[in-house]
């Protein structure tokens, strides 16, 4: 059976945008997901909670997709986040209507990859920046996996790195809606982004060898 995936859209400025602009072309192409856009939905703010309640119901897997602004999402996903996951609807001892669901982040950022590490100069990975976003997720009974990121977004473009992403995100979502994707192996990784082959399975009767097969470096083929 298909799963139901619904993909809450995050971004203040989406006319400017590159990346983000991109992908939500690409997700809004598929009539498997449901996508909404919060800032074009909700520009005063205030967000119908029962009808974002529902659609939460009526969905296997939950995406926030967004830019990370100063560590963290835009401020409509956080007050989507503080207005629709109340205690007994998302948490909570009657709150279970989350339990079992899959959840991740697709996010872009604008510094390197190489910055976001103890040594570098955002001091932190991607994954501990998510840690509040991660908690909520376990809180709520969420299955949670690695976030799907693009690093250097401002450059992703002319460097020709955007297609190559997407084309992964479209991988993702696919895998993602004939529950192909190895959600425990997900959960460890720091990101999605290079692991692809190791944590979507391939359909029943293909057998055809990935390069995650490939014996590594020393090993017997």
């Amino acid at each position: 059976m298909n799963r139901r995936i619904l993909v809450l859209f995050a971004h203040p400025s989406v006319d400017r945008s590159e990346v983000n602009a991109e992908l939500l072309r690409a997700t809004l192409g598929r009539d498997f997901v449901t996508v909404v856009d919060l800032y074009a939905e909700y520009p005063d703010y205030h967000i119908d909670i029962d009808r974002e309640q529902q659609r939460l119901r009526d969905h296997d897997v939950v995406v926030f997709m967004f830019p990370l602004f100063w560590y963290s999402t835009p401020a409509l996903l956080k007050e989507w986040q503080d207005l629709v996951l109340e205690y007994g609807f998302a948490y909570g001892h009657e709150g279970t209507e989350l339990r079992g669901k899959t959840f991740l982040c697709v996010l872009s950022a604008g510094g390197p990859e190489h910055a976001y590490h103890a040594g570098g100069y955002n001091h932190y990975t991607i994954r501990e920046l998510l840690r509040p976003i991660e908690q909520t997720a376990v809180l709520c009974g969420m299955r949670f996996v690695a976030p799907f990121a693009l690093f250097a977004s401002r450059t992703a473009i002319e460097e020709a790195r955007l297609g190559e992403h997407v084309d992964g995100w479209l991988r993702v979502l696919d895998a993602l809606r004939h529950d192909r994707l190895d959600v425990e192996a997900a959960s460890d990784l720091p990101t999605l982004n290079g692991a692809l082959d190791r944590v979507i399975t391939a359909p029943p009767g293909d057998e055809t060898p990935t390069e995650a097969d490939a014996p590594g470096p020393g090993e017997v083929a």
